[in-house]
């Protein structure tokens, strides 16, 4: 032991990360004799705004050359905590700060955060365990079906898999209207396909009418965009998809709508009274008018985008109410919703969502878009919310997705886990088991392009737009995007594949990253790779809830734990980073020693060692 102090220790915190409120825990420093204490160390404990609490810390046991120290407390309200350590020696004061966590040092640096949630929160159980696989709706399968009341303005092209538009017009707009065709029927045509993979929860990317082929311009939150189907075909995506064991959750737009909508009406497509109309429109109060109608605000300025004030009431009620967009869409079957910018949704509205969602039956999700770390998160001047109990269950794991990729771009190993066993020191647990860990999106370049391909280094998208990957980049991109659906899978979280990863479809950032499925020319051997991760994943319940554990941090390979103390099970990964072969002892590793059986399920170990080939995984079952 012998450390002054680690947090990710439960010889020195006697639970692992965030506390349910009032759940006491226990902290315990190591201290040298030949500090010399006046007095017994204190324990300082403060709440943001709260006064500080002095606990004292009594002696637990004299171990020759240190005193270890122990006090037990707990904290009443939710909110994130801050603590640290003090002593006398010799009448001077020190303190015991985040930067001796790990170093058993004493000096400067900052306070150990504890993240304190409500008491009540549980996060849905069906995503638990699970694997997720995101689709941009437009771009993964055409069914060919023909679809009524489709808009005469849009560009349906007959080239899938054609490079997308993306060059503005004469005023420098990008109107990202020409459409490849993926509909809700083709959904429903690759269920099986999803099965295979392991899949057990789509993420559909915006499916509500609008007049871009993104879809977050939303033009009727109530409405399937007919190029889609219709909202029958939506119901019916819902049912079948439960025989395959998947459920269904969209995406929430509801920071904006567009101008080109029934609320806003700008291009008077619509026979409502719209916003943008006149002052009269029962949708008026939604929108922030400088000068009515030209000027207004709009999301990040662009005018097609027009924001909403989410706390005027009769917007709140409109999407969250009873009878409301959501209750309307969770009625035809979906799961839950992931937020389109949570961190730009203020907190009331976020506190009616959640109610709302929740009202279900408990078991529908809230996934919020955060690119940081969600339990610190401030915006607009608010410290916020999120992962209390009150709001999100979940929330896009970018940290994750940072760590890996930097890890695989050859940071070093102890740093990665650093970044990994932070935000699981931050986060509830029940939050951690549902987060999304992704390493491709809509938003950022696919993975197989940043790990194979040219860096952009800003240059134009015309440079991208054609710009794919040679064969030599390809076999560089895919090795190491297998190994970082290794890490997404097995780290704690549930993992989400974007469509097209696991067939190899590149890209640099949007509208590259959203490319048509390559139906027909699929890399088969990735494929098969990704449900070799998901048949593994889905064998052993200690990737529903289990702890992590690092155990050996080696520049050219890593070895962690997937474990369940109650069950006494574990699931060991070792996984090389490195374009050579590297010999790995497996069984007599910290940890392991506790353990009497041993069996490969990915990999092969002979007298205890393993031989990991470049850039591959041993998988190993361990029981007592």
């Amino acid at each position: 032991m012998n450390r002054v102090y680690d947090s990710w220790n439960r010889a020195y915190k006697s639970v692992f990360g965030a506390l349910r409120q009032n759940e006491p825990c226990t902290f315990t420093i190591c201290i040298s004799k030949s500090t010399h204490l006046d007095t017994n160390p204190m324990m300082i404990l403060y709440r943001p705004g709260m006064k500080e609490r002095f606990i004292p810390m009594n002696t637990v046991y004299d171990s020759g050359d240190y005193i270890y120290y122990s006090a037990t407390c707990s904290a009443k309200f939710p909110g994130v905590h801050y603590y640290y350590f003090s002593y006398i020696s010799s009448g001077q004061w020190f303190y015991i700060k985040k930067k001796d966590a790990h170093n058993g040092i004493v000096g400067e640096g900052g306070l150990f955060q504890l993240t304190v949630f409500d008491d009540m929160y549980e996060t849905p159980a069906f995503l638990k365990g699970g694997v997720m696989y995101q689709i941009f709706p437009d771009r993964f399968c055409k069914s060919g079906k023909h679809h009524e009341n489709v808009p005469s303005d849009r560009v349906l092209r007959d080239d899938w898999g054609g490079t997308p538009y993306y060059r503005p017009d004469e005023n420098g707009h990008v109107w990202n209207n020409d459409y490849f065709g993926g509909d809700i029927d083709g959904i429903i045509e690759k269920l099986p396909y999803l099965e295979s993979l392991g899949v057990t929860c789509i993420y559909l990317n915006p499916i509500f009418e609008s007049h871009e082929n993104h879809r977050y311009n939303t033009a009727n939150y109530r409405n399937v965009d007919p190029l889609l189907g219709t909202n029958d075909d939506f119901a019916r995506l819902c049912r079948i998809a439960s025989r395959h064991g998947i459920r269904v959750i969209l995406d929430g737009v509801f920071s904006h709508t567009g101008a080109d909508s029934i609320y806003f009406n700008k291009f008077r497509r619509y026979d409502t009274v719209g916003a943008y109309q006149s002052k009269n429109s029962p949708y008026y109060k939604w929108y922030s008018f400088h000068h009515h109608p030209d000027t207004y605000e709009a999301w990040w300025g662009i005018d097609t985008l027009p924001n909403v004030n989410e706390n005027e009431q009769e917007y709140t009620d409109y999407i969250c109410g009873r009878g409301g967009v959501l209750e309307y869409w969770m009625q035809q079957g979906a799961a839950g919703f992931r937020l389109d910018v949570a961190d730009e949704l203020p907190d009331a509205f976020l506190d009616h969502l959640h109610d709302c969602v929740k009202r279900a039956d408990g078991d529908h999700i809230v996934i919020g878009e955060v690119w940081e770390d969600a339990s610190t998160k401030e915006a607009y001047g608010v410290k916020r919310r999120y992962l209390l109990g009150n709001q999100l269950d979940s929330v896009m794991n970018y940290p994750f997705r940072t760590a890996i990729m930097q890890y695989l771009g050859g940071c070093a190993p102890k740093s990665f886990r650093d970044q990994i066993m932070c935000i699981l020191e931050n986060y509830p647990k029940c939050s951690v088991d549902v987060l999304m860990n992704f390493v491709s999106t809509h938003d950022i370049d696919r993975a197989i392009t940043v790990f194979g391909g040219e860096p952009v280094n800003g240059r134009s998208k015309d440079w991208m737009a054609e710009r794919r990957l040679s064969p030599e980049q390809y076999a560089v991109g895919k090795n190491k995007l297998k190994c970082a659906m290794v890490l997404q899978f097995f780290l704690p979280g549930v993992p989400s594949i974007y469509y097209g990863d696991e067939a190899g479809l590149d890209g640099y950032g949007d509208p590259f990253n959203r490319r048509c499925y390559p139906w027909g020319n699929e890399d088969q051997d990735l494929i098969a790779f990704t449900k070799e991760l998901s048949r593994i994943r889905h064998a052993s319940d200690v990737f529903v809830d289990g702890m992590l554990k690092f155990l050996v941090l080696k520049d050219d390979y890593i070895i962690f734990a997937r474990y369940q103390e109650e069950t006494q099970k574990a699931v060991v990964i070792a996984l090389n980073r490195s374009d050579h072969d590297v010999c790995v002892e497996v069984q007599n590793v910290p940890f392991m020693d506790v353990y009497s059986t041993f069996s490969a399920v990915h990999g092969e170990i002979r007298d205890g060692k393993t031989i990991l080939p470049p850039y591959g995984f041993t998988a190993v079952k361990v029981d007592l």
